[in-house]
């Protein structure tokens, strides 16, 4: 029994010349998009930590304690900056803001922004997290 070879042999590597690209920049969008949701919820993730900071360190814990209540370098120095691993400082910035009176009960709001430039060169995208806590101490 005679068999025939089959004339394909570039068919292969043909194939892949098509394939191989479509599925590289798949990989790397994916890779991209998952380093954006990392970063955004580190961005969330310090403005809940910056608002549990403010929240304890209001007007009765400086009544009690004889320190000052928590400014917003204090929320920044003590909460958000020690905890912001893998952002680049000089492209974050935050905002606290208190009710009027800095009261327990009162609200505090911390609001953190993170110009991201995707790894991609895409334009920059703005990452924003904000939380509002009562103020409890």
């Amino acid at each position: 029994m005679l068999f025939r070879r089959c004339r394909r042999r570039a068919a292969a590597l043909v194939e892949f010349a098509f394939i191989a690209p479509i599925l590289l920049l798949f990989l790397i969008g994916v890779v991209v998009a998952g380093l954006g949701v990392f970063r955004y919820q580190e961005v969330a993730s310090l403005a809940r930590e910056g608002a549990r900071y403010a929240s304890v360190h209001g007007k009765r814990y400086q009544d009690v304690t004889g320190n000052p209540a928590a400014t917003p370098e204090d929320v920044y120095e003590n909460a958000i900056r020690p905890k912001a691993v893998a952002l680049d400082m000089n492209r974050l910035s935050y905002s606290v803001t208190w009710d009027p009176g800095n009261r327990q009960g009162d609200r505090v709001r911390v609001q953190v922004t993170y110009q991201w430039i995707p790894e991609a060169f895409l334009g920059g995208i703005q990452l924003r997290g904000t939380s509002t806590m009562p103020i409890s101490y």
